[in-house]
């Protein structure tokens, strides 16, 4: 029974990144997330409460996958860029679900993991920078803006300019990130 149950959380919260991905938390439906997992639209409210739980579930769940595969190094923040870059470049559904976050959840407390993620890798970046090992010109936080934004770059750019670089490869992208965060931080 425990595995059912597993099984079905698991169902609804990839049915559910998939439909949070594809239309924002607005215009998401729990019908179409019930059906695509098959599930029904009570399991949902069972174990998440409401639409909005269901989401911060997945968001949540998107910020431990990502801190997992591309944990910071505030020693080396171009490849930290890179790795974040490969993640994105992996799987798109982590972008848009942060794009669709941003534009539906422009104020407020964020939830508990994103701000302890946020957290955890500032003071890793304040660390580096009381040890010399990084630039002060820019405070942690800035500096930690500038990265993860070069890292998406690609990923959150528009047709208007995709249209005119869809010949580049993913690995000239990436050493772009890199080497644009590698500037970032020369003196």
């Amino acid at each position: 029974m425990a595995g059912d149950a597993s099984a079905t959380r698991r169902r609804l919260l990839d049915a559910a990144a998939a439909e949070f991905a594809t239309y924002g938390i607005a215009g998401a439906r729990v019908d179409r997330i019930a059906a695509a997992a098959r599930s029904n639209k009570a399991q949902i409210y069972h174990y998440y409460g409401s639409k909005d739980g269901l989401f911060e579930a997945v968001f949540d769940e998107l910020v431990v996958e990502t801190v997992a595969n591309a944990p910071i190094d505030a020693h080396d923040l171009p490849e930290y860029a890179g790795r974040l870059f490969d993640g994105y470049a992996a799987d798109p559904t982590t972008v848009r679900l942060a794009t669709w976050y941003r534009l539906e959840h422009p104020s407020g407390e964020p939830p508990a993991t994103v701000t302890r993620s946020m957290r955890h890798k500032i003071d890793a970046i304040a660390r580096a920078q009381a040890d010399g090992v990084l630039p002060t010109r820019f405070t942690a936080a800035e500096l930690l803006a500038l990265v993860l934004n070069t890292a998406c770059l690609w990923a959150a750019a528009g047709p208007e300019l995709t249209a005119h670089v869809d010949d580049v490869t993913t690995a000239r992208r990436r050493q772009v990130v890199v080497d644009a965060v590698r500037l970032l931080l020369a003196d």
